[in-house]
């Protein structure tokens, strides 16, 4: 699904207009991005959280080569669904 397809649902399912679910889904991308930035996570009861783990340095291999490589430790976005997510996509 495209932003522009989920702009379209999220209007039909809320009654907004398309301009203003548009501006919504943005606002929202941008609170979320925000949290997650200064380390907060995001829970939306029923439908799942949104966190920041971290992955350790490791060894890769470059694909063409087959040389060793480490690969540095960074951030990750996690989602974990809640409960009336799971149920629902079973």
């Amino acid at each position: 699904m495209t932003k522009d397809e989920l702009v379209t649902k999220i209007a039909n399912e809320s009654g907004l207009t398309k301009t203003l679910a548009d501006k919504a889904l943005d606002g929202f991308v941008a609170a979320v991005s925000r949290a997650l930035e200064s380390a907060e996570s995001v829970t939306l009861v029923g439908f799942g959280t949104f966190s920041i783990g971290s992955r350790a340095e490791r060894e890769g291999r470059n694909p063409r080569t087959g040389e060793k490589i480490k690969i540095p430790a960074s951030k990750v976005v996690k989602f974990k669904a809640g409960k009336n997510l799971s149920e629902r996509v079973k």
